[in-house]
This record gives C-alpha cells, structure tokens and sequence, in this order.
C-alpha cells in the first residue's frame, strides 16, 4: 500500500519562506520567489489540464534548451500527475522519431530552434506560445499528488545496443537524489546552484534542481554553457553562486578562458561527473584553491557517490569518487558476484529509493540491468579502499563518453554500414584534450564501388543521422578488422593500437602535490 505522495518543495517553501527566492532565468532576468514560482506552477498546471488535456498518467515531451520555464513546467507536469519526457534537442529528426514514438506524448513542446516530428494525435506547439497561456492564465486549484512511486520523468538514455531507452523516474526516485547530493555536497537554504546541465539529462533535471528546491535554496537557471559569461557569473558577488556542476571538459574550457579568476568565486566546490577525471587536474584546481569534487552517478540512480568536501581528504583521495550518499547501498562484485576485496576492482552495483524502478516499454531491459535479488548493475568497474572510497576503474561496455556524452559504438557503426561504400566498421574511443573521448572509426571499403569515399565524405553521411558528438572525429581505412578465429570483432587489439600511439605521459611535477 502507498503511504505517502510525491513531495511538492515548490508548494511546500511557498509556505514556509514565500519571500524567498527560488529561481532566477538568466537569459531573460526574470525573478521568482517561491510564492511567485508556487503560482506560475498552478497557472501551467492550469493550462495543462484545462486548455490542453493533459491528464493523470500522460505525457508532454520537451525539446529545448534551458529555461526557468522548463523547470515550472516539469513541476506543472508532476502535480497533475503526467509524465515529462524531456528530449535531447541535440539529436537529428531520425533519432528523435523513435523517441517519440516510445512515450507518444499528447503534447510536444519546442523552443522554436530544435525541431522534431510529432507523432499522430501529438499536438505540437513553442515554449512561448505556452507560457503566454500560462501568464494569462489562472493558477489550477491544489489536486492530490500522484504517488511517490508513480512516474514523473522518463529521461532517454542509449541502450546496450545504441537504441534508446527511457528510464522512469518517480517522485522518490529524485527526492533522494536531492537527499543523497545534499548531504554529500553540503547544500543548505542559503546555497545558490548555477544549473547549465542541459535538462535533458539527469544532472540538469534532477541533481541541479531537486537539492536546493528541498533546501529552499536559490538555482540560477542558465541557457547554456559558454567559458566566458560562466566565469563572469562565478565571479559575480551578487550571485553569490555556491555550487556548480560540470563535466571536467567544461571545467578545462574554464581556466583557459581569458577572465578565469578563481580567486573571486564563492564556490563551496566544483563538483564534476561524467567522465575521466586525472588525479593531476584535481590537485591543480586545488593548489588553486578551488576544491573540484567528483561523484558518481547515472540516470538510473542520480547520485550514488560523491568526494568529501575537505581539502585534505581531497587532496589524499584525488581520483576516487568518494563514499556513498546516505540513501544508496553499494557493492562490488567479481565476475562471479562475490563481494571483491579492498583494492580489488568489481562491478558496482547499487540499491535505495533512488534507483528507477525500471524502464519505459522495455521490461527486457530491466531483467538485463537488475540482478534477481533487485540490485542495479552499473557496468561499472570500481574498487574500494580501506576506507570505503570508490574509485572508477573501467566501464565494462564499449560505450565511451564525449564531453560530457555517452556514445554507443554500435549505433555509430550501424550508420557507417548504411554507407554504400562501407564494408565493415569498427568504432572505438580514443583520448582528446578537448572532449575527454571522441570516436575513431575502423573502416574497410568495398572493392566494388564506382568512387572510393573519403573521411569528409563518410562524416557528412553520418550528418543529420547523428548528432554531432557521435560522429568520429578520425576515420581510419583498413584492409581488414582484427577477428578471432570464430569471426568475433577484436576492440581490445583497436584500443590496444590506439594506446600504443599516444605520447608517454610526462613525470609528475608540481601539480602532483598536493596543496601547502
């Protein structure tokens, strides 16, 4: 029997602290305090159910960059009970199509600039035309709150073969996310989150959002990520921003700005997810005074784990991604599924009230991603020290991340193969200072083709198939792929290649110590 229903934070410090502010747009300078934000939640839901028909169990899809309005309407969709299917406004048109075509929403709503073919009996419309109905509007009276455990969110994420999924998120599933991140990061009432994870993913729409609306606290909504305005804005006094996440690409593009002056931010810390973080750049931020935090996560889950916010700890655990939040249970298992010891790498798994309850049309995918007794497979290699920090050692797929992207090899081949030039592909992920990973592909011709393509050639192919992050950045024309006996592709001995030619690491120096 269901006890209790989705919390409504925006409703619930509408009461308690209604002059407060709660969310700032900074595209466009709008402010709202929680008494403010309350109102224009009830005016969408208002518009939602009455001018549109959204009902209970129904989904709006959303394909647009950030805004303060996505989040009014994500919190509009949660109290009528429907379902908010937030889509990356990244992909092309063929990619979304399945999509859509998973969640058939009875609502599509775009900024104007991404664009995407609703499905039949999908009505389609702009954010703006939807918020002028909103402002018009008059708030909707308070209904009952679905239940914590009926779906809010379904955030699509790639499969293990490439296609997409959607992973359900509940009302509990995100208020322990706010738990877990809140504890581990330290967030308060007086803390100011800088959200410019895009709100598609679960670090924009969950982890950036659901912490400081728990807390009463201030998020700053931006539209996107650009070096110079991001320093200007953690500079800035008046902002006041305390906690910020990004990916360690986007914190790189940071200090190579021309106004990088960490001197003058009022960071409790850099908090840092999604790829590869080096010891050496951690300890540099912090020589720096800056105390750059990894965690980890993932959609399924939000955050599992996070770093200590105390330099020392910092400096001595650099690398790890810290102990886990206090609504996750986490074990690391060998290949057989015993306990791994100290300092020997497992795969993670994870358990609480924060992990999806499953998948969107795809039981199949749930049996694959849970073990019988109901933990969830990471797929991630980690080992644990002595003191109970993790720290990620591989990822057991060839999925590699991009600046902050999963990219499926699979998928990306399956385009190439579509080429009519193209025999067989491999791709594979290879190191780059810019993005973390980009994508390599291993390609052999057929030798019956009129004209031979070229790599420009094959990257416009991939155009309009796939969004720009998937597209390899190297294309490589071989004779043949390496197989095993039985005819099965060899990635390892491609990523061994790929290894083999990159330039030796220089000693350690000073950024290597920690900070005095």
């Amino acid at each position: 029997m269901q006890h209790w229903q989705t919390p409504d934070l925006i409703a619930l410090h509408a009461g308690l602290r209604p002059d407060r502010l709660a969310c700032v747009d900074l595209a466009t300078g709008r402010r709202w305090s929680y008494a403010e934000l309350d109102r224009a939640v009830r005016q969408m839901a208002g518009v939602l159910a009455g001018r549109l028909g959204i009902r209970r169990g129904g989904r709006v899809a959303v394909l647009a960059r950030n805004s303060a309005d996505q989040l009014i309407l994500q919190q509009a969709v949660m109290r009528l009970g429907a379902i908010l299917a937030p889509l990356n406004w990244r992909l092309a048109r063929q990619e979304l199509a399945p999509i859509l075509a998973d969640c058939a929403p009875s609502l599509l709503v775009t900024d104007g600039i991404a664009q995407a073919d609703p499905p039949a009996g999908c009505v389609a419309m702009t954010m703006a035309d939807l918020i002028a109905l909103r402002d018009a509007g008059e708030p909707a009276r308070p209904v009952a709150l679905p239940a914590a455990t009926d779906p809010c969110v379904i955030l699509y994420t790639s499969g293990t073969s490439g296609v997409p999924k959607g992973v359900v998120l509940t009302g509990q599933t995100m208020f322990f996310t706010a738990i877990n991140f809140g504890v581990l990061a330290d967030v308060s009432g007086d803390s100011v989150f800088l959200l410019e994870s895009p709100m598609f993913h679960v670090i924009g729409l969950v982890t950036s959002i659901w912490p400081p609306l728990k807390h009463g606290a201030t998020i700053l909504v931006s539209n996107g990520f650009d070096p110079l305005a991001t320093n200007d804005r953690l500079a800035d006094p008046a902002l006041g921003i305390t906690h910020y996440f990004c990916v360690p690409q986007m914190a790189d593009a940071l200090r190579q700005a021309a106004n990088f002056a960490p001197a003058q931010w009022s960071l409790k810390a850099l908090f840092t997810g999604g790829a590869p973080n080096p010891r050496a750049n951690i300890l540099w931020w912090l020589n720096r005074g800056i105390r750059m935090v990894d965690g980890f996560g993932m959609t399924e889950a939000g955050t599992i784990l996070g770093m200590s916010l105390e330099p020392e700890l910092i400096a001595a655990k650099a690398g790890s991604v810290g102990l886990p939040g206090p609504g996750t249970a986490v074990r690391i298992v060998d290949d057989e599924g015993r306990e791994a010891p100290d300092g020997e790498p497992g795969e993670i798994l994870v358990a609480g009230p924060n992990v999806t309850p499953g998948y969107w049309n795809r039981p199949e995918e749930r049996e694959r991603a849970f073990t019988p007794d109901g933990w969830l497979r990471t797929g991630d290699v980690g080992c644990r020290d002595a003191d109970g920090f993790v720290t990620i050692v591989d990822r057991r797929k060839d999925m590699f991340i991009s600046g902050g992207e999963n990219v499926y090899p699979v998928e990306v081949e399956t385009v190439l193969l579509d080429h009519p030039a193209v025999a067989e592909a491999a791709v594979i992920g290879i190191p780059d200072k810019r993005w973390g990973e980009v994508g390599r592909a291993y390609v052999v011709l057929k030798s019956d083709v009129d004209a031979l393509p070229e790599a420009a050639d094959l990257a416009a192919h991939c155009e309009g198939r796939l969004a720009r992050y998937k597209i390899p950045k190297e294309f490589r024309f071989v004779e043949a792929l390496p197989r095993t006996g039985s005819g099965k592709l060899q990635k390892s001995a491609l990523k061994q290649q790929a290894l083999a030619e990159l330039p030796l690491s220089p000693a350690p120096g000073a950024a290597e110590t920690a900070p005095r």
